[in-house]
């Protein structure tokens, strides 16, 4: 077993043409040889930050944390807050973020090994 807390982990800011419209960073409490079977992280977007329109090859969980954001597929655009949950099937059009006034952060769990591709937009 391993126990870490999130107010330890250091956040490094992300910088990939995925993200658009303001800062976004990640917190990774474990390294990745440490994870099997899943990818986990913290995505903290800044307000205004979101990430374009991409699909997963697994689902993805994201359980929102704190404040208040946007997650949204070709046919639906859903407001989230902390305490949210929301599962992304496999292969789904999406997108996630903070486009509006306030920041928002999630925990993003998908398999381990699952590859992100983006939309054109």
């Amino acid at each position: 077993m391993k126990v870490v807390k999130l107010s330890e982990v250091q956040s490094e800011e992300v910088h990939t043409p995925l993200f658009t419209g303001g800062d976004v960073s990640r917190q990774t409490p474990f390294p990745a040889e440490d994870l099997n079977s899943v990818n986990f992280g913290v995505v903290s977007f800044a307000s205004g930050a979101r990430n374009k329109m991409h699909r997963h090859t697994s689902d993805q969980i994201l359980i929102i944390t704190e404040g208040t954001g946007v997650v949204a597929t070709n046919s639906e655009e859903r407001t989230v807050s902390a305490g949210d949950v929301v599962l992304i099937p496999a292969g789904e059009d999406h997108w996630h973020g903070a486009p509006g006034a306030t920041s928002m952060a999630h925990i993003t769990i998908q398999a381990k090994g699952s590859q992100t591709t983006q939309i054109e937009e």
